[in-house]
């Protein structure tokens, strides 16, 4: 993709390498609303593995095709800030902790990175500001998908991929030729009560994103090879896309 003149930049997560360190130390991983839920030891244990381990990871294997990748966080150059979230259960609010949803994107160091050629990868995790805009000394854990959607709207991006583990979207889970190979973002949004508790994060950040601008976002198998090229640069592409009501 960077061969052909795209600009990539890449937004991760890693729950499942945060769930092996929580329970090697002793700790339960609680999700509500599809959410972790963050207290101050959770959230120390998160940030070392996204920045210390996940992202590590990441920087090298780019790094094997060459010097491109250069790995941040949501704290440099306060590329996000972002205020605590919660989430709602059954209709009753519930306190994630150390959770947060982005309230501000820095784009400047980025777009830096991409005029030079390089492939930023992003840990999703954040600076909290309070009320005033100043910032509270402590650091959140965002969601990876709706993170990345943020920067999709802050770039003014042209597409928003995001890889999963499953074939994309479906209309009735867990009935496999429910799959929706492309939806409107209007047609998404009637859906999502319907939705199960892990793929509500993922269609509120498509949803963000195309309501943002950014022409078509895209959920994809990320266990195929090449998911994303078969994406990009063909017409079917795979997975569930999520187009604007406005683009044809």
């Amino acid at each position: 993709m960077r061969l052909a003149g795209i600009r990539v930049v890449v937004v991760h997560g890693g729950g499942p390498q945060i769930n092996v360190m929580l329970e090697r130390l002793g700790k339960e991983s609680t999700f509500r609303g599809g959410l972790r839920v963050t207290d101050a030891e959770t959230m120390d244990i998160a940030r070392m593995v996204l920045v210390g381990q996940v992202g590590r990871e990441l920087v090298g294997l780019i790094n094997h095709h060459g010097p491109f990748a250069i790995g941040m966080s949501g704290e440099d150059a306060r590329l996000f800030t972002a205020t605590r979230r919660g989430t709602v259960v059954d209709g009753e609010d519930v306190d994630l902790g150390h959770v947060g949803a982005v309230s501000g994107v820095n784009i400047d160091a980025i777009s830096d990175l991409l005029e030079s050629g390089r492939i930023p990868v992003i840990s999703s995790i954040a600076p909290e500001i309070d009320a005033e805009g100043e910032p509270t000394g402590e650091v959140l854990n965002i969601n990876a998908d709706l993170a990345a959607a943020a920067l999709a709207e802050g770039l003014d991006a042209e597409k928003l991929v995001m890889l999963t583990d499953v074939e994309g979207l479906y209309r009735d889970w867990p009935d496999r030729a429910s799959l929706i190979p492309e939806v409107s973002a209007s047609e998404l949004r009637e859906m999502l009560p319907s939705l199960t508790a892990g793929m509500i994060p993922k269609a509120e950040a498509l949803l963000g994103a195309v309501d943002a601008g950014v022409r078509t976002a895209a959920m994809i198998d990320g266990r195929i090879e090449h998911a994303v090229l078969l994406e990009v640069f063909t017409t079917k592409g795979v997975g569930t896309m999520v187009r604007r009501d406005d683009y044809v």
